[in-house]
Order: structure tokens, then C-alpha cells, then sequence
């Protein structure tokens, strides 16, 4: 199957596991206009690929975003108002309306955009040698894609607050204390465990994984009533799968299950 070529992505299927590279090592994976445009286009193209189960994102080199490329100054002209911040808006969305699970492979700095990139990411598996920060404060800018919903959900109010209004650089195992990422481990290992995670992830009954990641993204704005609600109704559509009838005969053969997503 043929992936879709960008000029700021690199974009690598490997069975179901599409991995979504940031590729401007030179510029510590600083985005551009181009690269949130291709960003919202690569979560969209793996929404809708059937091949594919689970998104692993990264950055290329020894950085995993470090935010907006402010190289140019104040930005790129086509970034100004509203029409250029909806560009880094719509890739937000585009990752956050993702259906299927998104592991953040964080190998280094990921700063403002970038580590909000890697929140808006299921899972986060940070290599020890990397570094994150709110930083916009520091740049006279306030909080984008995504971190203002993200962060009091994360780590609660007062905490976004600290990390947003001082705008500290904090190390992975900080990161983890604060519950803000998963897994912290030797660089060494980094594409060991994130390679675990991901092909765990795309052996699992893709419908049932779906429906619990969009209860739990949807489960701040729910009450209980609705929530139990929710979890009846995307109970009824998994028992109605063929996956469940898979799940059942492995657990009596004592092996394990081959979902089909559907």
C-alpha cells in the first residue's frame, strides 16, 4: 500500500502501525505552516486507511517538536489571524477525532505545539534524555493546540497553571511525577518499548478500542446518567461484532485472539 508523500512528514506503515515523522531535524522539528497543514492531512489519511490500527508520532533526530518555527521572526506571513492559527487547530482536531490509538514517541525536546502535540496522544513514551515545556510565555504568546483543554485534565488546574504562566522546561521524569506522560525510559529503549506498545495496541479489537477512547476523551463534559448511558450503547454495538465471538471461542481454545474490527 502506498503512504502519502509531505514535504515536512515522513509517513512509514509497518503491518498496521503508521508512524508520523516530523522531518526538520535541522530546525529541532520546529513547524511551519506546511507541516500543521500535513499533520491535520496524516491523521485524517489514517483515520480513514483501513491498514491502519495504531499512530505512532515522533520527530526526526534527537528532538520531538519543538514548537512553531519562529525562525522567520514573528512567523510566517500565511500564520497571521485566524485563518493560520485554524491550521494548527485543525491538526489538533484532526489527532484528537483520531479513532484509532496514538502513541507519542518523545526522543527529545517537545516545547509549546510540540508538547502539546504529545499530549493530544493516547499514550507517551518519553526517552529520559528529553525535555518539555509550555513555553509560549516566554515567546509573548499564550497556550495553543489544545494545552488549555488538555493540561487541567492531565494534572488539574492549579498545575496548568504553573506549567502554562511560568513556563519552566521540565525533565521526562518530572513529566511522568505529574502524570503528564505514561513511561519514561534509557534512550536505548525507546523504540523497543514504543514498538511493544504499538503492536499490542493493533492486535486489539480496533470497534471496542475506538468506542473506550472516545468515552474517556468525552467523559469531562458527561455525567454519570450519560455516561452509562454511552458505555450501554457501545456495549450493544461490540456484542453485535464478530470480534466478540472471536474473544470468546480464544479464551475456550486458550489462545490468543485474532480481531478483525469487525
Amino acid at each position: 500500500m502506498t503512504t502519502p508523500s509531505f514535504e515536512d512528514l515522513r509517513v512509514d506503515l509497518d503491518g498496521a502501525v503508521a508512524t508520523v515523522t516530523i522531518d526538520r531535524p535541522a530546525r529541532k522539528n520546529a513547524a511551519t505552516t506546511t507541516t500543521w497543514r500535513e499533520l491535520g492531512k496524516a491523521f485524517r489519511w489514517a483515520t480513514d486507511e483501513p491498514a491502519v490500527r495504531v499512530v505512532v508520532v515522533t520527530g526526526a533526530g534527537d528532538a520531538f517538536c519543538s514548537g512553531a518555527d519562529l525562525s522567520g521572526g514573528l512567523g510566517e506571513p500565511d500564520m497571521a489571524g485566524l485563518p493560520g492559527m485554524r491550521l494548527v487547530s485543525d491538526a489538533c482536531l484532526a489527532l484528537h477525532r483520531l479513532p484509532k490509538p496514538a502513541i507519542a514517541r518523545v526522543n527529545g525536546v517537545a516545547a509549546g505545539a510540540g508538547m502539546n502535540l504529545a499530549l493530544g496522544c493516547d499514550l507517551i513514551v518519553a526517552s529520559s534524555t528529553a525535555r518539555f515545556s509550555e513555553i509560549f510565555a516566554r515567546r509573548g504568546l499564550s497556550v495553543d493546540f489544545g494545552g488549555s483543554w488538555l493540561l487541567p485534565r492531565l494534572v488539574g488546574l492549579h498545575r496548568a497553571k504553573e506549567l502554562v504562566l511560568l513556563a519552566d522546561i521540565i525533565t521526562a521524569d518530572e513529566a511522568e511525577r505529574l502524570g503528564l506522560i505514561n513511561r519514561v525510559v534509557p534512550p536505548d529503549e525507546l523504540d523497543a518499548v514504543v514498538s511493544e506498545w504499538a503492536a499490542r495496541l493493533a492486535a486489539g479489537p480496533p470497534v471496542a478500542l475506538a468506542s473506550s477512547k472516545r468515552m474517556l476523551n468525552d467523559s469531562f463534559g458527561r455525567s454519570m446518567d450519560e455516561a452509562l448511558e454511552h458505555e450501554a450503547r457501545s456495549q450493544v454495538i461490540n456484542l453485535a461484532t464478530e470480534d466478540v465471538r472471536e474473544a470468546i471461542s480464544a479464551f475456550f481454545a486458550k489462545r490468543d485472539p485474532h480481531f478483525q474490527g469487525r
